[in-house]
């Protein structure tokens, strides 16, 4: 598996756990597995692996959980949000993309884990666009705007700095 030379860093919702990496894996994909979506509460997980001798922690350490004997999850113990999945003993760690700063630097490029693809997925991009948005709701969007405990996605020096 190809290595690319690509910095990237993340973190948590709540800003008390960030990473680096200076490399990304040629991985990026989704995980249809049952365990996949119970460990990111959703239908699917998107990852894409970071070398270990690349990723760094650079605020605070994610707690972790061995979903199985061959595998952990890593998640922010204050806020919850899905950071990792490893194979305990592997070389990489498939970094959440949507903890990534930019999720755009890795689109997923394959499906994995099919056995557990809901058929329902293959109709989601039919369903009608009856979605709000900011402008169809100012008062909510500044309300939340005004409240928002979301750390940024970049690094600040203080973590609670929203």
């Amino acid at each position: 598996m190809e290595r690319l030379d690509i910095a990237v860093t993340g973190g948590c919702q709540c800003g008390a756990v960030r990473y680096s990496s200076s490399q990304l894996m040629d991985n990026s994909h989704i995980c249809h597995c049952r365990m996949c979506q119970k460990a990111v509460g959703n239908f699917f997980a998107a990852l894409v692996g970071a070398p270990n001798d690349r990723l760094v922690w650079t605020r605070g350490e994610p707690s972790v959980w061995a979903s199985s004997d061959l595998a952990e999850r890593g998640f922010c113990a204050r806020c919850g949000t899905p950071l990792f999945y490893r194979s305990i003993g592997g070389t990489r760690t498939g970094l959440t993309i949507g903890s990534l700063d930019d999720p755009t630097l890795a689109p997923p490029h394959i499906q994995v884990g099919m056995e557990g693809r809901y058929a329902f997925m293959d109709g989601l991009l039919a369903l009608p666009d009856e979605g709000t948005t900011e402008a169809e709701m100012p008062r909510e969007a500044a309300q939340i705007a005004a409240s928002n405990h979301q750390h940024p996605d970049h690094d600040t020096q203080d973590w609670r700095v929203r």
